[in-house]
């Protein structure tokens, strides 16, 4: 894996993952991960930067290892005001911090070995990564979706060929013959194809996307030669362009 400025180093190791009937249903194994790689950091807002302690804040985070959303929610509990105190901003490395691993010392590990100094310490601009399946949709998950405040109302889903994107919901939760009472249901609430837009997704027609309310969102998931871990580590992006670029690559190399 690197970073968008340089070549990627990927191997795909064996077969993919296959649907197995279970209580619980039937569907592809998901990949456990144990630890995350962030693409670019985030910095004080220019609002934020104006407050002493907000910067006090995010300077001590920093150094300690905090996590960006530790380091936001520490500046918001002590400047209520500050709503979002960061922003995003891309740099030519990946941010690997301890308290994204359930061992710290992952972090530390993969550091040492695949960092380079280039004039600004010791970081991480890129590694190689072994994706443990060879299927993209199983090691490149991702969707668009609409959240609400707590759920998502809509989500994308490809077919069983990968081919056709379906703009996917929840379904009704359903009552008794009294019409009065829910019925409980097992394994969660059922989802059902959207109806009102034919049940396709289609960003340049849908209105969730044209107001940027429905956005894209994915990861990689990946184990790293040399480093121990049973669970595999992830790289969240946002990227259209990133994800496509990589699903090219990873279609060719299999």
């Amino acid at each position: 894996m690197a970073h968008p400025n340089a070549q990627p180093i990927v191997a795909v190791q064996g077969g993919g993952t296959t649907a197995a009937p279970t209580l619980l249903g039937q569907g592809p194994a998901r990949i456990p991960t144990g630890g995350k790689i962030r693409a670019g950091i985030k910095v004080l807002t220019k609002k934020a930067a104006g407050e002493p302690k907000a910067q006090a804040i995010y300077e001590q985070g920093v150094a300690a290892g905090h996590s960006f959303e530790q380091i936001e929610r520490a500046i918001t509990k002590a400047l209520p005001d500050l709503k979002t105190p960061l922003v995003p901003r891309n740099v030519s490395w990946f941010t690997v911090r301890a308290q994204d691993f359930p061992n710290p010392e992952i972090a530390r590990a993969i550091v040492d070995a695949y960092g380079e100094d280039r004039g600004e310490g010791r970081r991480l601009y890129r590694f190689p990564v072994v994706f443990p399946s060879d299927y993209w949709q199983t090691v490149m998950p991702h969707e668009l979706a609409t959240w609400g405040t707590h759920e998502k109302h809509y989500w994308s889903q490809y077919s069983g060929d990968g081919r056709v994107r379906h703009c996917m919901c929840h379904a009704p939760v359903p009552v008794d013959d009294t019409g009065r009472r829910t019925i409980r249901l097992f394994g969660g609430r059922k989802t059902m194809i959207r109806e009102d837009n034919g049940g396709l997704c289609d960003p340049e027609s849908c209105r969730e996307y044209q107001q940027r309310q429905c956005n894209l969102t994915g990861r990689f998931l990946f184990f790293i030669p040399g480093i121990r871990s049973i669970s595999a580590f992830e790289l969240h992006t946002n990227s259209f362009y990133a994800m496509n670029s990589a699903i090219q690559k990873f279609e060719t190399v299999g």
